[in-house]
Parts: C-alpha cells; structure tokens; sequence
C-alpha cells in the first residue's frame, strides 16, 4: 500500500488544495492530509479546526484523511510509513522554495520522495491568504473554497471581525 502525506497550513483549505488531494488519491492507496501547526504564523483557524475543515471536504474521498502535526515533515511521514511527500505548485515561486525543502527533506531521509504536482490553471492564484483577505473585506470567495466548509469560513471571519 502507497502511503503518501500532502502537508501544509491548509488555513484554510481552497479549492487548489482540494483539487491536489483528489488528484492525489487517484494515483496513491492512502493520502494523510498533514496540517502543520506552525508557531511562527498566527493563522485565522487553529489547527483542529484546519484538520475539521478538511474532513469536512475530503469526506468523499475513503483513501484520504487529516491530521495535524508538530516538528519535522520527514519525521511525520516516517512515523506513518508514507513513501512520498506531494507537494502542490502554483507558480514557479513555489518551485523554488519547494526544491529546496526537497532537498533537505531528501538529505534527512533519502527514502521519503517528494513528488510535485501542478496545480490546474483554474486555481493557480488562489491561496489561503487571498481568501482571507477578500473575505475579510467582504469579496466573494464561494468559488475558492470548497462549498462543504464556505460557511464556517464565513462565520469565523465574521466573529474576528
């Protein structure tokens, strides 16, 4: 059984995200959805909540789930016996940062791939940060988000505001 771990903040999940763990799922028997908690980002939605949102949008997908991790993603995917890391790219700015974590990943556990996924087209300038930002501003953000969790992405903006 391929065992393969897509990490990230994921705060929250777009459809970009969505649309690289269905792709993902297709090609491997099981995808974790690592939802790193990262002390040096304040992010909007803790990270249990991040790991419910993604539940909530992978629900049809049997060979998918999520969890949240602390410390090294090599250390994450050892511990759940994953040959691969996927990794989305949107852009070629992603490449860069996402080669160099590659390589160190690669350097600390050489039998842990990282396998790069391009992003479809339709979604390649969304990230987290703009939904949060147009839905802080009141924009609409239906199409960036999967529809299982736009109102309690809606709902959390509200309450900070």
């Amino acid at each position: 059984m391929t065992t393969v771990v897509y990490p990230g903040s994921f705060d929250p999940i777009t459809c970009g995200h969505l649309d690289i763990i269905k792709r993902a799922s297709k090609q491997f028997d099981k995808v974790i959805v690592a939802v790193l908690n990262n002390s040096s980002k304040k992010p909007m939605f803790s990270a249990e909540e991040r790991v419910k949102l993604i539940e909530k949008s992978i629900a049809d997908l049997p060979n998918c789930s999520a969890e949240r991790f602390d410390g090294l993603l090599v250390d994450f995917a050892r511990q759940k016996n994953a040959s691969a890391v996927v990794k989305g790219l949107r852009a070629i700015t992603d490449f860069e940062y996402e080669f160099q974590m590659a390589l160190l990943n690669k350097k600390m556990e050489p039998e842990i791939e990282t396998i790069f996924m391009v992003t479809n087209a339709n979604y390649s300038y969304i990230s987290s940060s703009i939904v949060k930002e147009i839905a802080s501003l009141g924009g609409d953000f239906c199409d960036l988000v999967p529809a299982e969790i736009y109102e309690d992405v809606k709902l959390k903006i509200k309450e900070g505001r």
